[in-house]
């Protein structure tokens, strides 16, 4: 079986209940959640070796995160200890007309404050087949993206498939500081991941005749990206999602897979929103699925579109859905009729 591991941060989700706005509610449901704990735990759910390295203080907070890992499958034993704090974001959910909200509170978080010295990359990636991990982790600062380099090094020193989702975040960072870092980490990718805006955000490469804030996504635009990225940095897949944002509500959602050679689509899917928040995690989950084990590039951009649908309608950042799950709806059947 493949080993996976997953790189980043792990924060605590504090969200209102149900749609209610920050300003209303008087309590909040604690959830762990964060990028790249989301594609293990997908992976272990589909039934893969998958471990997530990270820095966690070792006080109760800290264990919640690791107890829910575990809960999951996913192998916590190459987590570091240490540090004073969890990293949280409190999240509003949109609804209709009105859009989400994520305000972070994620300083001086105990990943934020880790070192070279805190990860032993040569043991961690032993017996490992891919690695994986997203902008969102160097933007954290100018050492953890100092890590992320170390570990994309040793990683391609052992020869392990190394994939990214360039999840760009404007309240950690800015587009000139993005393009700096990413610039550097992304040369050492195989599979580059991305939203239908992160590459504009990023490295200022953008697809022609699309307007996000008006659901408008132009497939022919999104081709010449996907092929820029291809050149630019080498890679040799890059996968991206397709998000027609009708509402907070209501979105179209689809993919696209560039080999190099030929573009893949997806169907698309329309998807009425439960949580949107780990959607683009479990599409990178899909993929690397998929890929290691040998899907051909259509099936594989269908298997990962449909986990990620499926994601829209659960609650969290985790994907809870078996593989079996994501298999029935890959091969047609989006009836959600009951299962007897």
């Amino acid at each position: 079986m493949a080993r996976i591991i997953t790189f980043g941060e792990i924060m605590l989700r504090l969200a209102p209940e149900g749609y209610w706005r920050f300003v209303q509610s008087e309590k909040f449901e604690a959830l762990p959640g964060g990028g790249e704990a989301n594609v293990a735990i997908s992976l272990a759910n589909y039934g893969m070796d998958a471990a997530f390295v990270t820095k966690l203080p070792k006080h109760e907070i800290g264990q919640i995160c690791v107890n829910q890992l575990r809960r999951y499958g996913v192998d916590t034993s190459l987590i570091t200890r240490g540090g004073e704090r969890v990293g949280i974001y409190f999240c509003e959910k949109g609804a209709s007309q009105r859009p989400s909200k994520v305000i972070y509170d994620r300083a001086h978080s105990a990943i934020t404050k880790a070192e070279a010295s805190d990860f032993d990359w040569g043991r961690i990636f032993t017996g490992a087949d891919w690695f994986h991990f997203t902008g969102i982790t160097p933007a954290l600062g100018a050492n953890v993206a100092n890590v992320c380099l170390d570990a994309c090094k040793a990683a391609k020193a052992k020869g392990l498939t190394i994939s990214c989702d360039l999840n760009y975040r404007k309240n950690l960072w800015t587009k000139a500081e993005a393009n700096m870092t990413m610039s550097e980490l992304v040369p050492f990718v195989d599979v580059c991941i991305a939203n239908e805006e992160d590459a504009a955000d990023v490295f200022g490469i953008k697809a022609v005749n699309t307007d996000v804030t008006k659901g408008e996504v132009n497939r022919e635009g999104y081709k010449d990206v996907a092929k820029q990225l291809v050149e630019h940095f080498g890679l040799k897949k890059t996968a991206i999602t397709l998000r027609e944002s009708l509402s907070a509500s209501d979105n179209n959602w689809s993919g696209m897979l560039y080999d190099g050679s030929d573009f893949y689509f997806s169907k698309k899917y329309a998807v009425r929103i439960v949580d949107r928040v780990g959607g683009g995690d479990s599409f990178g989950a899909g993929l690397i699925y998929a890929s290691l084990n040998a899907y051909a590039p259509q099936r594989t951009i269908d298997f990962a579109v449909a986990a990620s649908c499926l994601k829209h309608s659960i609650e969290g950042d985790f994907n809870m859905v078996s593989l079996d799950e994501v298999v029935k709806l890959t091969g047609g059947d989006a009836s959600g009729r009951v299962q007897r």
